[in-house]
């Protein structure tokens, strides 16, 4: 096994009540080569995305042979459930999900889910794998590359392994004003893992705003999760695909408005597609930065820089760049 596949990080909880007393350190192991989760993690192959008629259902792992299910009405997010369908929570082993009544059992063999009510009803679902249809967006003529797997020349504090950018807090050299970002990422899989801990990065736009990274597959979606611009707004339904798939944003970025004067006369607009469904469209970005964000000083010019946030989890990055706008 290569080293450069496998990351463990720690996270240390403290009592606050106690501070002399620390917790001991709780390691997650995270995966990040897809064969090799396969081949060393049974759940992995059975975590992810099951599609019937008119129903959808998430299996997300969460280690030692547990895990969690979303049973969806109309179908997969984004490809017939929207936020406002029913959506019914299972739990159980790698063989057998319930809901909390029992009505419900999902059954899981072979890459299919067989679902079963009490009253006699059965669908069949099958596994799918969905990739974003933006992926391997090739950069329009006059844009800006930022990286293509070769160097991280075009980053302050960047750095390359395996031709993929990793999650180093590392700052685009260039500044942008308005601006159609691509980028591509995948998060690691770490089953054992919870919450803010689960594969986070973000990338923060001139520096400031940031739309989360996390393996947030399966959850409810919200403003620290995928998809969500971080402290400002959730989004429209979590988009998130199962960790170790490849996954887009697509972001148009309108940057602030200033007059002659330096004084403000607009805050900045954000059009956010993840996986290439619009989750936020045209929201005004109404405050000076987000929590964590490297330039934290009051905002007084259009421009700034990318950032890619270090949250000391193995998220990687390829295939970005950006095409300024007027």
């Amino acid at each position: 096994m290569k080293s450069s596949f496998l990351f463990c990080f720690s996270v240390i909880s403290l009592l606050t009540f106690t501070p002399a007393h620390a917790q001991p350190k709780v390691t997650h192991q995270a995966w990040t080569d897809p064969e090799i989760a396969r081949r060393e993690n049974p759940d992995f192959a059975i975590q992810g995305e099951y599609t019937g008629e008119g129903i959808g259902l998430q299996i997300i792992a969460l280690g030692e042979g547990k895990f969690d299910g979303w049973l969806l009405e109309g179908g997969l997010p984004g490809a017939g459930w929207e936020p406002g369908k029913p959506r019914q929570q299972l739990k159980g082993d790698a063989i057998t999900l319930k809901d909390g009544t029992g009505k419900i059992t999902a059954v899981i063999k072979n890459g299919e889910a067989v679902i079963t009510h009490s009253e006699g009803s059965k669908k069949e679902l099958k596994r799918i794998e969905r990739s974003s249809p933006t992926l391997s967006a090739r950069p329009p003529e006059g844009a800006a590359v930022l990286f293509d797997g070769s160097t991280a020349d075009a980053w302050e504090n960047g750095k390359v392994e395996n031709a993929h950018l990793l999650a180093t807090s590392c700052t685009s050299k260039q500044r942008f004003s308005s601006y159609r970002l691509h980028l591509e990422f995948r998060t690691p899989y770490m089953p054992t893992a919870r919450g803010q801990g689960r594969g986070n990065s973000g990338v923060y736009h001139s520096g400031r705003w940031e739309t989360q990274i996390l393996d947030s597959f399966g959850l409810e979606g919200r403003d620290n999760e995928c998809g969500g611009i971080y402290s400002i707004s959730k989004p429209r339904l979590n988009m998130c695909l199962p960790p170790l798939t490849w996954q887009t944003y697509d972001v148009d970025f309108t940057a602030a408005k200033f007059d002659e004067t330096g004084e403000r006369t607009a805050w900045p607009r954000i059009t956010v597609k993840l996986n290439g469904v619009i989750v936020h469209e045209n929201l005004e970005l109404a405050k000076e930065f987000t929590t964590s964000a490297p330039m934290s000083t009051p905002l007084t010019a259009p421009d700034g820089p990318v950032h890619l946030q270090n949250h000391n989890n193995p998220v990687v990055f390829r295939n970005i760049w950006i095409m300024p706008m007027k």
